[in-house]
């Protein structure tokens, strides 16, 4: 799967709106993209963030680093396709040890997944149970 990096700051806003999963070292938020993005086929956008409160931008540099290492592995098999995924470094980000965020991060991406899937279900179930009538 293609991973692309997300720019714009309407894309990061849309995805804090969506589904959030809070983990030891990560932050997850997730929305399906909007029509604007053009997606292709097979594809999944990857937003990072780290805020001034970590600390000095080489520090902010390093968890972005660190994030988008983890992001690269994750997404490309556990991510779903036309989805926006916002990873955003927490306090502990850089001194967990790389499995243990990898860990964490496979299972942050799968409960959003879940989220996603059961969001994509509810919208089923609304019309299948209008048909039924």
């Amino acid at each position: 799967m293609e991973i692309f990096a997300l720019k714009k700051r309407k894309y990061f806003v849309e995805a804090a709106r969506g589904y959030k999963v809070v983990t030891n070292g990560i932050v997850l938020q997730a929305a399906f993209c909007s029509s604007k993005q053009n997606p292709t086929e097979n594809c999944c956008f990857a937003g990072f963030t780290a805020t001034k409160k970590l600390g000095k931008a080489n520090i902010r540099n390093r968890v972005k680093r660190r994030l988008r290492a983890i992001a690269r592995e994750v997404l490309a098999k556990y991510g779903i396709k036309n989805v926006n995924y916002v990873f955003i470094g927490r306090h502990n980000t850089l001194d967990l040890d790389f499995e243990y965020l990898y860990r964490k991060a496979v299972k942050a991406v799968e409960e959003i997944n879940i989220q996603l899937s059961g969001d994509g279900e509810m919208q089923s179930d609304k019309t299948n149970n209008d048909c039924d009538d």
